[in-house]
């Protein structure tokens, strides 16, 4: 089957048919570098990961571009708080988000453009907008972009603008001519960072970024345009406005939207103040297993996290480095791909299929070393599907050199060893007894179940 994408433009599967052959232009919006990443973003970082990495696998040439947004409200209030300059908290927030995107086992993208770095391009794309009366200049200077100048606007969200406009109207600004209308140059405040324009100086606003950097480095017209679902609206609606207005055609063909990370029902978020770091997840849990958390739900899907859920995502990983270090001095051998993993992917990047799939094949794999049979052609699928996922790159020895960390592992280690001699795995389940007594954890096995206790 050839690659399916989910287009939240049209609201359904599409076959994807990339606009020259063999080549691949892909847009995701970044990160706001005033603090530390969180989950949510770390769902961003794998979903889009996995998308690059597959994209290249199936042999395209792919411009990955995403940006860091270092100029912003939030970024001159954390400055001021730290009492540092704000090009030091964003080169700092930077340097943090690649230790984060590194330890999730992340390619870096083509291109990561700074926003501050692109002023000029925005200028002249908020140049276009005005000449083409879909912005305007406003009696406190600031420019704006004319929302009705834009028929085509809400198709992305599927909003209706009088719908909108109605709700907007509670908070209304009177230097619009519509309340819908939004920001591309806000005049400078003292003590702000600030850029010469035609209109004074200033700074741009937040959509107008992601619009003139993706068309700089992409092309008036590209492939896929990526995020989370949150920047759907207004974000990504915005961003077509402006450079359908500007370009006068198409924008992104394909639009790639990742469900939230929920905490208690509710949006994981900085501004509800309900977000974990993913640096406090990965003190707490190999990056590995953050990273089998994302992929184990697929993208569009909201994703529920907790310590439960993290927990059955790191016995998972133990089972596949379990079968991992069974196979890591066997020959690998050249082997069409497997077409069941391959089929998962290509269908709109269906990820839990995907790893159903990958431990299938574990499971065959050690069903034929417990018979003495070979599995040469099983052992090269399951090294190719890790690889493609990015998981099961540590060694076994250093994955479990940590031992057993505490009482729900032992546990979780004897169920694992019932699960095994129920399926007849006898030498899957003396290994889990053998590491278990290696740690000083006896098994005792009655008409109950199996207890244990300290040796």
């Amino acid at each position: 089957m050839s690659l399916q994408l989910y287009n939240t433009f049209s609201g359904k599967k599409e076959p994807f048919t990339p606009l020259q052959a063999g080549k691949v232009g892909m847009y995701v919006c970044g990160v706001t570098v005033y603090d530390y990443c969180h989950v949510g973003h770390a769902r961003v970082m794998v979903v889009f990961d996995v998308i690059y990495r597959w994209l290249k696998a199936s042999g395209y040439d792919v411009n990955y571009v995403r940006n860091f947004t270092d100029v912003d409200d939030k970024i001159i209030a954390r400055a001021a708080e730290q009492n540092i300059d704000i090009q030091s908290l964003t080169n700092n927030m930077i340097d943090a988000f690649h230790v984060d995107a590194d330890a999730l086992n992340c390619l870096r993208p083509s291109l990561e453009p700074r926003a501050t770095a692109h002023i000029p391009t925005m200028i002249r794309m908020i140049e276009t907008l005005i000449e083409r009366q879909s912005a305007y200049v406003s009696d406190s200077g600031d420019v704006l972009y004319a929302v009705r100048s834009f028929e085509s606007y809400g198709q992305l969200s599927g909003k209706d603008i009088d719908d909108l406009e109605s709700g907007s109207r509670v908070d209304v600004d009177h230097q619009k001519r519509d309340p819908l209308d939004f920001v591309l140059w806000k005049q400078a405040k003292e003590g702000e960072p600030s850029w010469a324009s035609p209109w004074g100086h200033g700074r741009p606003g937040w959509h107008i970024e992601c619009s003139a950097m993706s068309c700089e480095y992409l092309g008036k017209t590209f492939d896929i345009h990526g995020g989370g679902m949150d920047l759907k609206f207004p974000h990504h609606e915005n961003e077509i406005a402006q450079a359908c207005a500007a370009n006068d055609g198409e924008f992104a063909r394909y639009w790639l939207h990742n469900g939230f990370v929920n905490i208690n029902a509710e949006k994981m978020s900085k501004s509800l103040g309900n977000f974990f770091t993913i640096r406090e997840v990965t003190e707490k849990y190999h990056p590995e297993v953050l990273r089998m958390f994302v992929l184990g739900t697929h993208y569009r899907s909201p994703l529920d996290f907790s310590d439960a859920a993290l927990d059955a995502s790191k016995a998972a990983l133990n089972r596949l480095y379990e079968t991992k270090r069974r196979i890591m001095d066997m020959p690998t051998i050249n082997v069409e791909p497997n077409p069941s993993f391959v089929a998962a992917l290509n269908d709109d990047f269906n990820t839990p299929e995907a790893l159903a799939e990958l431990f299938e094949c574990s499971r065959r794999i050690n069903k034929a070393l417990n018979e003495g049979q070979k599995a040469d052609k099983d052992i090269a699928h399951f090294t190719s599907m890790t690889a493609l996922l990015a998981i099961l790159q540590a060694s076994s020895d250093v994955w479990f050199q940590g031992g057993i960390d505490d009482n729900h592992d032992i546990d979780t280690l004897i169920m694992e060893r019932t699960e095994a001699k129920k399926e007849r795995d006898f030498a899957r389940a003396d290994a889990i007894r053998d590491k278990l007594s290696a740690q000083g954890i006896i098994l005792e096995d009655g008409i109950n179940g199996t207890t244990w206790k300290k040796r």
